[in-house]
């Protein structure tokens, strides 16, 4: 079955499409330094998230909120919640 896209995501799509031909109307080599230069600020993005939930899970063991198990303790748990609900 097919969807008709929202708005919201025709304008995205709309948006793109108009990137993609601006960086299409670049000369070869600046199209090369820009994907460069996108490549690089994602790998900056992912690292900054990383870091991110990195010291939130510090922080989660510090307040005392990481339990610790083996993997037959986790299955046994999740076992318990399933009969619970």
């Amino acid at each position: 079955m097919l969807t008709q896209p929202s708005l919201s995501e025709m304008a995205k799509t709309s948006e793109f499409q108009k990137a993609l031909e601006t960086v299409e109307a670049l000369p070869l080599e600046a199209q090369e330094i820009l994907i460069d230069i996108i490549h690089k600020r994602l790998s900056q993005q992912r690292r900054a998230k990383l870091v991110q939930e990195v010291h939130e899970a510090e922080q989660d063991y510090a307040e005392g909120q990481v339990r610790r198990g083996t993997v037959a303790d986790l299955m046994s748990e999740i076992e318990m919640s399933e009969i619970e609900d």
